[in-house]
């Protein structure tokens, strides 16, 4: 038998990384990615500790830090227009180095490119997927040459959050309903900053408003609204959201946002959507990363989460799409991806949840409270002693994760 045929949608960290492991074993990849790039802004930058170990596992860490990149060591909470506390990343367990994810993508699909087996399709659309009987034996697809169609033995949806495969493949999903939502922006890195290690997170009442340093020189905000707020925050105007930002920060911040306000006007709203699927598999289709369990933004685990699925699913896939095994054996590697990756998948969400739940529930006096306590828990010993060890696992992976494809 021929070693099987594969297609990846969506060129993210989980496609772009199992595609580029199963190219390396010569197996035939397409990967389809609908943009005519990658270079699309606030993306999950940060990387775990897991998300590095992945790199390095994969043989390409060494490639990945020579990539532009802000290292984070120190963390600072302000609270009512003063700083409260000032914490190194290193006692805390918090994401300490943020790669720009587009040079990531482009970095591992140009290590792909150097193997013959592998393809990258952009401007490729998926339409709809191809079935013979109830399996999926590829995907229809508009791209720069028209409409196209790319047979497979096995398609892998790792299309996001929004997920077109997941849509076609009738995949059930479970609601997860959540309380906030993350408006990002962009502006000129401030001359008060104490360095471009530091971050700041300024801590209201169930809500927080967040300043990173990027690798570019420039400064990230984000900051939390309640559920569809955005809506009302457009309707008041071109205004709107700079006051809502304004009265949120200390003197210094709202000062320099206030003078460049045309970096305000232009948000990029993150719908924060949660969930994991009860099943990822169908005959000839396995979901991986978002498409399979969209993550929430709180702690960074999207990008380390999907890196850590493609690891898994290179291990199961590899060895039967090599030896060309039978769809039987392919749709059962499948099943065993989703079964070994579910464990740490519910583990991390369930722990995201209780964050949400504590800090984040603006409409709770009890999530208000914890808010107003968090620089004396983060200052707290006993507040290490507490989750100290839990915050190591979810910075180096809840289950272990070893590369053997």
């Amino acid at each position: 038998m021929a070693k099987g045929r594969v297609v990846i949608v969506g060129a993210g960290p989980a496609g772009s990384a199992l595609a580029y492991l199963l190219a390396r074993r010569g197996v035939e990849v397409a990967l389809l990615e609908r943009h005519p790039d990658f270079d699309r802004t606030f993306r999950g930058d940060g990387l775990q500790p897991s998300g590095l170990d992945a790199f390095d596992q994969m043989g390409l860490g060494d490639r990945l830090r020579q990539l532009p990149q802000a290292i984070v060591n120190t963390i600072e909470l302000y609270q009512g227009g003063r700083r409260r506390a000032r914490l190194a990343t290193e006692s805390l367990g918090f994401i300490a180095r943020f790669i720009p994810q587009p040079a990531v993508l482009a970095m591992l699909t140009e290590e792909s490119r150097k193997h013959p087996s592998f393809q990258l399709h952009m401007r490729t659309t998926v339409r709809d997927l191809i079935r013979s009987g109830n399996r999926v034996i590829g995907v229809q697809t508009d791209g720069p040459d028209g409409p196209r169609e790319f047979p497979a033995d096995l398609v892998i949806g790792a299309d996001g959050r929004y997920s077109m495969v997941r849509n076609r493949g009738a995949f059930t999903e479970l609601p997860s309903p959540q309380h906030f939502d993350v408006l990002n922006f962009m502006v000129p890195f401030p001359d008060f900053w104490p360095d471009r290690t530091t971050v700041r997170l300024e801590l209201g009442p169930g809500c927080l408003t967040g300043g990173i340093p990027t690798a570019d020189g420039r400064l990230w905000m984000g900051i939390t609204i309640q559920k569809g707020q955005y809506k009302a925050l457009r309707a008041a105007g071109p205004d709107g959201l700079t006051e809502e930002l304004l009265h949120r920060t200390s003197a210094d911040l709202a000062a320099h946002l206030r003078a460049n306000a045309e970096s305000l006007e232009h948000p990029v709203l993150l719908d924060v959507i949660v969930g994991c699927l009860e099943t990822w598999t169908a005959p000839g289709l396995l979901l991986l990363g978002d498409a399979a369990h969209p993550m929430a933004p709180n702690g960074g685990q999207g990008i380390n989460m999907a890196l850590r699925d493609a690891l898994i699913a290179a291990n199961h896939l590899c060895p039967v799409l090599t030896r060309g095994s039978t769809a039987t054996d392919l749709d059962a590697a499948a099943r065993r991806v989703a079964e070994d990756r579910m464990p740490e998948i519910i583990a991390i969400q369930e722990h995201q949840r209780k964050q949400t739940q504590t800090f984040l529930r603006s409409d709770r006096f009890s999530s208000r409270l914890a808010m107003r306590l968090l620089p004396l828990l983060a200052k707290s010993r006993l507040a290490h002693l507490l989750i100290g060890k839990r915050l190591r696992s979810l910075q180096h992976g809840v289950v272990p994760v070893r590369l053997n494809a």
